[in-house]
C-alpha cells in the first residue's frame, strides 16, 4: 500500500486539497463558474462522460454547455430546472512534494423526486492530478467517472492502488 509520509505537512497539504475539493462542488452548484475554472491550471485536462478537453477556456465552455443541459434534463415537478447538490464522500489524497492526487467518492442529489423531493441521481469517483503553483493547489487533471454509465465505471481494481500507481511514476 501507500508510502505516504504522514508529516505534519501533510496535514496542511491534505487541509488545502480538502478545500479545493469543497469550493469546486460549491462553485459548480451555486453556477460560480469565475470561481470554478480559477481552480484549474492553465493547461489543466477535464475529462467527463461526454469526453475530455484541455486548456481553462475549453473547460469553462465545456462546463457551461454541460450545465445547460442539465438543467434541461433534471426538472422538478412543476418542469423547473432541478436543484442539484454534488456530495463529496470519503477521500484520499497522496502527496509529493508539490505534487498530489486525489481519489474520491461523489454523488449528486436534486429535488427532482415526487413533491420536490430529494432523490439520489448520479454517483462516481473523481481521480484528480494535482500541482502547487506559487503556493496554491490546482487541478491539472480531473477525471470524473460515473459508476452509472457502461465504460466510464472505476473498473474492478481498488481506486486507491492505482493512485499510488500513478504517483509511482
Amino acid at each position: 500500500m501507500s508510502s505516504q509520509d504522514y508529516s505534519d505537512t501533510y496535514a496542511r497539504d491534505r487541509a488545502e486539497i480538502e478545500d479545493l475539493m469543497a469550493r469546486y462542488l460549491f462553485a459548480l452548484d451555486y453556477n460560480d463558474l469565475d470561481s470554478f475554472i480559477e481552480m484549474f491550471t492553465d493547461d489543466a485536462e477535464f475529462e467527463f462522460a461526454r469526453g475530455r478537453v484541455q486548456g481553462k477556456a475549453t473547460i469553462l465552455e465545456t462546463v457551461k454547455g454541460f450545465k445547460k443541459r442539465i438543467g434541461e434534463h433534471y426538472k422538478d415537478e412543476d418542469g423547473n430546472p432541478a436543484v442539484l447538490r454534488h456530495v463529496l464522500a470519503h477521500t484520499a489524497i497522496r502527496v509529493d512534494g508539490d505534487r498530489a492526487w486525489t481519489r474520491a467518492q461523489w454523488f449528486e442529489m436534486a429535488n427532482d423526486g415526487p413533491g420536490k423531493s430529494l432523490k439520489m441521481g448520479t454517483f462516481g469517483i473523481y481521480e484528480d492530478k494535482l500541482s502547487r503553483i506559487d503556493g496554491r493547489w490546482l487541478f491539472t487533471e480531473r477525471r470524473i467517472l460515473n459508476e452509472f454509465l457502461p465504460g466510464r465505471e472505476s473498473g474492478p481494481e481498488n481506486p486507491i492502488r492505482t493512485m499510488d500507481a500513478a504517483a509511482a511514476l
